[in-house]
């Protein structure tokens, strides 16, 4: 009987690669805390998971004009980058709060510690299976 890792590791091995995804967007956005007219950006977990798991992208933009695109930039990613709201804008522009940022970047670091653990756990249970221990 052939093993399907699909199957077997579920969204495990996806949320792995979403959660580094989201450092690199947020750590990006700490980085940009003082440039001026700088927008921060992040990704929404709920609306990927939804997307995965309707097998459809969570919105289709509107095409107006034959040169349009129909898809979103990423495929793999169905919410893509957003821009967020500042509770408090700055005046110089810059939408990035700096304690929020970090507290969200600390946040995706535990998620995914958690998902790699459970990945982690995943693949353990494959080996011994293997193995037939």
């Amino acid at each position: 009987m052939a093993i399907n890792f699909e199957s077997a590791l579920g969204i495990h091995d996806d949320a792995v690669l979403f959660r580094s995804r989201r450092a690199e967007v947020l750590a990006n956005n700490i980085a940009n805390a003082d440039t001026p007219n700088y927008k921060a950006r992040d990704l929404d977990f709920a609306a990927v998971l939804d997307g995965m798991v309707d097998q459809q992208p969570v919105m289709r933009p509107a095409v107006t004009n034959a040169s349009h695109q129909t898809d979103l930039l990423s495929p793999d990613y169905a919410a893509d980058l957003m821009f967020r709201l500042p509770q408090q804008p700055s005046v110089d522009g810059n939408t990035v709060e700096l304690q929020q940022e970090m507290a969200r970047y600390t946040e995706n670091a535990m998620d995914y510690q958690a998902s790699f653990q459970l990945l982690n756990r995943k693949i353990t249970g494959l080996k011994s299976a293997i193995k037939g221990e």
